[in-house]
């Protein structure tokens, strides 16, 4: 089923001063910024005021204090500087989430995961939203729309990492799979789903890739409405 195009009024919350994925190693600590605005700002206006860069999806989840990058930064869940590895007693800093549950598509404004995946790619942090999003992959296989939406979205992250680890012919073969399962999702159940503008973001994934990028600062944000 795809979903509806009614803005949500859980998405109109603003990060103004988001301090965004740092490399390296660092001390784990919240990348949550206090919001300080009501909830009657919708996402047009904050288009019209250039501040949509800064929108959050799923606010009450914390940032990474870095995003991965393999070769350079301490893997975050193997590596004991990782920014999720497990502490004695099964601990993890931060917490782990519980195990991803199946909603069906129209539900993806309750989507927790799947709104983080969303806050993680548009922050820069790729490698963390393919592991956000790929619990919900495994555990949609038999609404294969939806596994394969995911997995589309899964590839596009891969694809924009694959930019700062030198890897053109990545980025390349990554965009081809990603947005063709995108594109075939929008094309059998609504240009709309999961919140997304599904052909409007392959159009530009598309376009990026082709444009032989240096960084993945260009690459195409996940709006939602």
């Amino acid at each position: 089923m795809g979903s509806g195009s009614r803005p949500c009024r859980k998405f109109r919350d603003l990060r103004r001063s988001d301090p965004g994925p740092r490399s390296g190693r660092c001390c784990r600590g919240s990348g949550r910024i206090p919001d300080h605005r009501g909830l009657d700002r919708n996402v047009g206006q904050l288009r019209a005021e250039g501040r949509d860069e800064r929108l959050r999806y799923a606010p009450g989840r914390n940032l990474p204090p870095y995003a991965y990058l393999p070769g350079r930064d301490p893997h975050p869940t193997r590596h004991p500087d990782g920014h999720s590895f497990e502490r004695e007693g099964g601990q993890r800093e931060p917490p782990c989430d519980p195990p991803p549950v199946y909603l069906p598509p129209h539900q993806w404004a309750e989507n927790e995961r799947y709104l983080f995946g969303v806050d993680l790619y548009n922050g820069g942090y790729l490698w963390e939203a393919h592991e956000a999003w790929e619990g919900l992959w495994h555990v949609s296989k038999l609404d294969k729309p939806q596994a394969q939406h995911l997995q589309g979205l899964i590839q596009c992250a891969a694809a924009c990492l694959k930019i700062a680890m030198g890897q053109p012919s990545g980025l390349a073969r990554l965009t081809v799979l990603g947005t063709e399962k995108i594109e075939r999702t929008a094309l059998s159940d609504g240009p709309i789903y999961m919140g997304l503008d599904a052909l409007e973001f392959v159009k530009r994934m598309r376009a990026f890739a082709a444009s032989n990028p240096k960084t993945h600062g260009g690459r195409p944000r996940l709006e939602l409405s």
